[in-house]
């Protein structure tokens, strides 16, 4: 498992990647290609939760409530 800096360093570098537009990350003479936007924002929230889990804190969850009709 890669340490907190290294997993910062490489989300600082997809945030970059993904600002510009660019859909290849050098890091450490590696090199990843994306294929789209989603595949970034997939590998961020992965790295991210890699990062919390280093940290010790719980990511933050989201409950999503549907309500259909007018709500009577």
């Amino acid at each position: 498992m890669a340490t907190p800096a290294e997993l910062i360093a490489l989300v600082d570098a997809l945030e970059k990647v993904r600002a510009t537009g660019y859909a290849r990350v050098t890091y450490e003479g590696r090199s990843v290609e994306y294929r789209s936007l989603d595949e970034i924002d997939r590998a961020l929230a992965a790295l991210r939760a890699q990062l919390a889990a280093a940290a010790g804190t719980p990511l933050p969850r989201r409950i999503y409530v549907w309500q259909d009709g007018k709500g009577l």
